[in-house]
């Protein structure tokens, strides 16, 4: 095929597409399902509305091939466990007498039975559910879901192309199950796996589907050789068939590299590459390796993770250059549309200049069309669209919002000093265990507590109107006197006041800094059910007036206990953020850290003895390829020193980490030199605590004994028995107790009786301890 054909037979189609509904339709369904008001034929109904929507959004857009198999009801990980029968073996009843039923019990867990483990998918904020995988695990097929909601589309009359996670990646982000040997790698199960892949694929082309996506983004992080060699062996057996469908091997986040070469030279018809995070490389790796003869190149060149509109000038030299290395270019986003908002029409706050910046999932699916139509036809048949691009990014590059000379000049003045504590770790601990009093193994809670539906409606009120500024103040005080009033008498030692007034741990603060939009709409699925609204890191930041300082010293006036000061981190700030594009992200931290170095020395002014400035994200942002890992943990460390190193020695500054793979950071969390890190273990029984003892971390550690994620209340004896377990790895002196944590999402009777077990587990253990 020529460039010239090539370009005409450009089809637009993206690889996924938000789940929830514009108004988070599936999230009160699932919720009301989980308390018993919605039925499971109206869930499924409510799921299938959904899909048909999407799929029409993006065919009005202009999308020629829509994907299915994307949606979930929690996660496409856990859906794929399901679609391969890796049920792990004390979930099996609950699935046999329920499937529904049985696959939330996977998720969340019941009272009796622990959910699977939840972590990061790659360098995003989305959570999925780990496989538990072991030397005994027979697989089997299950294609309904897949083929069932491929019909729907069809029948619709889409184009469709089912997408599904594949086996490479899947074994990758597995781990063994309990009661595994720590070593066993689930690699080893690909054999066994490749035949059930092969039954879904033939399952899939008999009912009418042309083509299957099968998603590799684990083929963008390093991998050895035998990795390679695995994906070579799959890619070989699936390719093999001659009644299965057109395989298109999908990667995003990173460049291919060296499994580039590998996925050229298999037997399959097509592959997707991102040409937005990596592009000059995967373009220097196409010529490397000849092009892509006889297969169908399908290039995401519309950012499918941030919310910034696409430079169409840009994208379309890329998509020129691509057309001399396929013998077919389609169009697409660089990822699932999961990772953004669905609409920008949606937002009534925004100003219509500023607005025009923005492109969310439906504006995407509108871009790749109108990049495919360009590719076809020329510039010519895409001028107004071109014209207006154009216009839009001019604007943006020259907004006062952007560029603070004030903020700019304040940061380049930033010196090695600004980044260190006056007295390092070993002495400063002497100073704050005088100062604070505290016994062996305190209790704190990382933070929230229980969102209320009074809670909520007092800020809708507020908005509204129904309520002044000081009807509101009193409704949050209030709370704040309940919160301090249960810690107390439960014995938790460091309280919190509970963060009534925080709509979420990044946008609260994000409202109140310059440079910062927030959205009304903006909803993006987190995990399972629950959904937050990045804000939009859109210009220089600074701080206007102190934003956490009269409601934490309001609660350090009720209680003689120290009362935390709580801060979102700047790498979390930008990480849970819609970040800005156009300046480095080392600079942009350290705007952000700036800004809460202000906070963290007025919380100090103010009286408060602790105060934690989280940094979930800090594993999550790592750079995929370890080649680019140390420049990115340079400025992320820097940043967070940066934020907490004015105050003074007896101040103890905490941090907190949840929800990833720590051991590839360990290193890191010692280098930020905070002085009591809290981390979420008790899903993964305890193993970060195992990580940095190997590491020697010589500073305080809270390894999480009550899984919050669950609405499982753990008993005494369970918390106390992953307390023991943390102490066979850090010393009693330097061992904290605290759930994985906040607790925003769980409700109170739940999380009273999870913290008063939390409690009694620490004076049980600490009773045992020598001396006590």
């Amino acid at each position: 095929m020529t460039a010239k054909s090539a370009a005409a037979a450009a089809r637009p189609t993206v690889y996924g597409f938000p789940r929830q509904g514009q108004n988070r339709e599936l999230k009160k369904a699932i919720e009301g399902y989980w308390k018993g008001r919605v039925t499971a034929d109206s869930l499924r109904e409510t799921a299938a509305g959904l899909r048909r929507s999407n799929w029409q959004l993006l065919a009005d857009a202009g999308i020629d091939e829509v994907p299915t198999g994307d949606f979930s009801y929690y996660d496409h990980v856990l859906d794929t466990s399901v679609m391969v029968g890796a049920v792990p073996e004390r979930h099996r009843s609950a699935v046999a007498a329920d499937a529904l039923d049985g696959y939330f019990a996977m998720a969340r867990g019941t009272q009796e039975v622990a959910p699977l483990e939840m972590t990061k998918w790659f360098d995003t904020n989305y959570h999925y559910l780990v496989p538990e995988l072991g030397p005994d695990t027979e697989f089997a097929a299950d294609s309904s879901k897949q083929v069932s909601e491929l019909k729907e589309a069809l029948a619709l009359g889409h184009t469709a192309r089912p997408v599904l996670v594949g086996p490479v990646t899947y074994l990758l982000l597995a781990k063994p199950a309990p009661g595994v040997a720590a070593d066993f790698d689930p690699l080893t199960l690909l054999d066994r796996l490749l035949p059930v892949y092969a039954e879904v694929l033939a399952d899939l082309r008999a009912a009418g589907a042309e083509w299957v996506q099968l998603d590799e983004p684990a083929l963008v992080q390093d991998r050895t050789a035998a990795e390679l060699n695995a994906a070579s062996r799959a890619y070989r057996d699936l390719g093999e068939p001659a009644d299965r469908p057109k395989l298109l091997v999908a990667s995003y986040f990173d460049r291919l590299g060296e499994a580039l070469p590998v996925l050229a030279k298999a037997p399959v018809d097509g592959l997707a590459i991102d040409f937005t995070e990596a592009a000059a490389a995967n373009l220097d790796d196409l010529a490397s390796v000849g092009g892509l003869s006889g297969k169908r190149l399908v290039a995401g060149v519309v950012n499918g993770r941030n919310i910034w509109i696409n430079n169409l000038e840009k994208s379309l030299s890329t998509l020129g250059t691509l057309l001399g290395f396929a013998d077919r270019v389609d169009v697409a986003a660089s990822c699932s549309l999961l990772h953004v908002p669905i609409d920008t029409g949606a937002e009534r706050d925004i100003d219509q200049q500023i607005l025009r910046w923005l492109a969310f999932a439906r504006q995407k699916a509108n871009e790749v069309a109108v990049l495919a139509k360009g590719l076809a036809g020329g510039t010519d048949a895409i001028t107004a669209d071109l014209t207006a691009n154009r216009a839009d990014l001019a604007s943006r590059a020259g907004s006062a919002i952007t560029h603070d000379p004030t903020v700019r000049a304040r940061t380049e003045a930033i010196t090695d000093a600004d980044g260190r504590r006056s007295q390092p770790y070993t002495e400063r601990t002497k100073a704050q265990r005088e100062h604070l009093g505290l016994p062996l193994l305190p209790t704190t809670t990382i933070g929230s507590f229980p969102q209320t539906t009074e809670l909520r409606t007092a800020r809708a009120d507020l908005r509204k109107g129904k309520i002044d500024t000081a009807g509101y103040e009193e409704r949050i005080k209030d709370e704040i006197r309940q919160v301090l009033s249960f810690q107390e008498n439960a014995g938790i030692d460091v309280l919190v006041h509970g963060e009534p007034e925080r709509n979420d741990m990044v946008q609260y603060f994000a409202e109140q800094l310059r440079g910062y939009l927030a959205t009304q709409q903006g909803w993006v699925q987190s995990y399972g059910t629950r959904y937050v609204r990045p804000p939009i890191l859109a210009g220089d930041i600074s701080r206007p007036e102190p934003m956490t300082v009269p409601w934490t010293t309001y609660a350090q006036s009720l209680t003689n206990r120290p009362v935390k000061g709580m801060l979102t981190g700047p790498v979390t700030m930008l990480a849970w953020s819609f970040v800005r594009d156009d300046q480095p992200l080392g600079d942009t931290a350290r705007q952000v850290a700036l800004a809460l170095r202000d906070e963290v020395n007025d919380l100090e002014a103010a009286g408060t003895s602790v105060i934690q400035v989280d940094e979930p994200a800090l594993r999550e942002t790592l750079p995929l390829r370890s080649a680019n890992r140390p420049a990115y943990l340079e400025w992320a460390t820097e940043s967070f020193r940066l934020s907490t190193s004015g105050v003074q020695p007896a101040t103890q500054i905490h941090t907190h980490m949840c929800y990833a793979e720590f051991g590839d950071i360990i290193q890191a969390i010692d280098d930020i030199d905070a002085d009591v890190i809290s981390l979420e273990a008790a899903r993964s029984h305890m193993q970060v605590a195992r990580e940095l003892a190997a590491h020697g971390y010589p500073r305080e550690a809270g390894p999480g004994v009550y899984d919050i994620h669950s609405p499982r209340v753990p008993s005494a004896d369970e918390a106390a028995a992953l307390l023991r377990k943390g102490l066979e790895a850090i010393p009693a002196e330097r061992l904290w107790v605290n759930p994985d944590c906040g607790l925003k999402t769980r409700g109170w009777p739940e999380t009273r009786s999870s913290l008063e077990s939390l409690v009694e587990a620490a004076r049980t253990v600490r009773a045992e301890l020598p001396g006590s």
